[in-house]
């Protein structure tokens, strides 16, 4: 009943017309930028966060989880047709999904894809209907011992889970939290890792690391990227998108078991929709008995990974709202993006702010709704976007991001933060190090100190805390288990990440 009388609320807040509007600008918005290669959601987000400071929180997160998701929706439109994965998530779809353009199969790809996203969202909504409330009575029992441990384990997770070297993400999970420690410390009022410099009294500004690192990074690693060629696309009928009695029974199977990896791995802090497709694509090759179809248009192998991505994306959330710990790095945005309208994610969210709560989660049904019908009758619009020259679009973007930087703040200051973290950012995807890591344990890193002082306070100074409670010494022993697989594990050198 609870849910239910959630559900009610939720649909109330969810259905008014400026939640409606807002959402409706968000996945139109997320839709452009999946389409168009280079942009990403990340980079998108980190330009709207100045703008919602003028908006209700409610409508803000609505409109900022719209980009999110629909991101995942539109990469898979440029990865089918021209090969071009709009998203990193959606260079899974590549794999399979060019295959099937080439074979004139383009309008049933992309009406599989579509489908698969809003099923495996859906899948994973109802996870975070259900889930959620249950994990954030759980932790109103947590102190800040808990609250460190679980905070501790969310960063060795994003560091040892993502792609690529574990010591790598581990390193830039230690250069986030050291970002984030920059500025006065709230407890004595002394400035730290300011070096004398005053315009970093304040810290890093949020709004500025996330478009350097995520933005700027972005635009500067796409430039040679090869222009969409549009005139590969023809015309789409309705009658050529719908599968067939066979393809449905090819479908069915894929979709439920990428909606499940994609569900579970989301809900992990720290691992993202790139792992979930990844997952989904090799458990689909692996369970085939035709393994060799996969890379040359297997249905299956666009099935799973867009259920998985989109999947993954939603139960990103039961963490966030839950337990205040980020699963994935556009969620940490999010997340960031609570803090500056004031409102504290973690346990007592659902109980002091239900309307913001519920609201943000049935907007995900109505905004995944508004993606089938934007996506499937208008592929041929989102395709035309990329006609727009590269040299045009990117140098536009970079605008915007100094005036949306500078407008947060009035700061000019942090316009050159912009600047340096993007090329630390561009730097670091040339040297293979996670921009991921980074973010998260520059938003994590203060809350993790101050968890740590008050609960080395409540306990005089006794470190034992940590490991006498029995739910943080649970998470304490997780985190550890996690730190021995990056020394025992049997990874294989030289797997990069394709994500940010």
């Amino acid at each position: 009943m609870e849910v239910f009388h959630g559900m009610l609320l939720g649909l109330n807040t969810a259905l008014s017309p400026e939640a409606l509007m807002f959402c409706f600008i968000g996945v139109l918005v997320g839709t452009i930028v999946g389409v168009l290669p280079g942009v990403g959601a990340l980079a998108a987000i980190s330009l709207a966060l100045p703008l919602t400071y003028y908006i209700d929180p409610t409508h803000a997160l609505i409109m900022l989880a719209g980009i999110f998701y629909g991101a995942q929706y539109g990469g898979s439109t440029a990865s089918i047709l021209l090969n071009l994965p709009g998203t990193a998530t959606a260079a899974i779809t590549c794999l399979d999904g060019h295959p099937m353009a080439q074979q004139g199969k383009a309008p049933l790809a992309l009406f599989i894809t579509a489908i698969n996203s809003f099923v495996g969202s859906t899948f994973a909504i109802i996870l975070v209907m259900f889930f959620a409330p249950v994990i954030a009575r759980f932790a109103l029992n947590f102190s800040s011992a808990e609250y460190f441990s679980v905070m501790l384990l969310g960063l060795i997770a994003a560091a040892t889970l993502s792609l690529g070297s574990p010591f790598k993400g581990l390193a830039m999970v230690a250069l986030g939290v050291g970002l984030g420690l920059a500025g006065t410390d709230v407890n004595t009022g002394q400035f730290r890792y300011t070096f004398g410099f005053l315009p970093l009294a304040d810290g890093f500004s949020l709004v500025a690391v996330a478009m350097g690192l995520f933005g700027v990074a972005e635009i500067s690693a796409s430039i040679g990227q090869p222009q969409g060629v549009v005139h590969q696309v023809g015309r789409f009928r309705f009658k050529d998108m719908w599968p067939g009695k066979a393809e449905r029974r090819q479908i069915w199977g894929p979709t439920l078991r990428g909606s499940a990896i994609g569900s579970f791995v989301g809900a992990l802090p720290g691992t993202g929709p790139g792992i979930a497709s990844l997952m989904a694509y090799a458990t689909e090759t692996r369970l085939s008995r035709t393994p060799e179809r996969f890379g040359k248009g297997a249905i299956e192998g666009i099935s799973a990974p867009e259920a998985a991505n989109n999947a993954s994306v939603q139960a990103a959330f039961i963490p966030t709202l839950s337990l205040g710990i980020p699963g994935d790095a556009v969620v940490a945005v999010l997340l960031g993006a609570m803090l500056l309208h004031g409102i504290q994610p973690g346990p007592n969210l659902i109980n002091d702010q239900p309307t913001l709560f519920w609201g943000l989660i049935m907007s995900f049904w109505i905004g995944n709704l508004m993606l089938l019908v934007l996506n499937i009758p208008l592929i041929g619009l989102w395709v035309r976007l990329l006609t727009i020259p590269y040299h045009v679009l990117y140098p536009c973007i970079l605008v915007f991001i100094c005036l949306g930087v500078y407008s947060s703040d009035n700061n000019v200051f942090d316009i050159f933060i912009v600047l340096i973290f993007g090329v630390v950012g561009y730097a670091m995807r040339i040297g293979g190090f996670p921009a991921t890591p980074v973010l998260l344990g520059f938003i994590l890193g203060p809350l993790l100190e101050e968890h740590f002082r008050r609960a080395m306070l409540l306990a005089r100074g006794d470190p034992l805390v940590f490991v006498e409670r029995p739910i943080s010494a649970v998470f304490l022993g997780i985190s550890l288990l996690f730190l021995s697989s990056v020394f025992f594990s049997r990874r294989k050198p030289g797997i990069q990440s394709s994500e940010p």
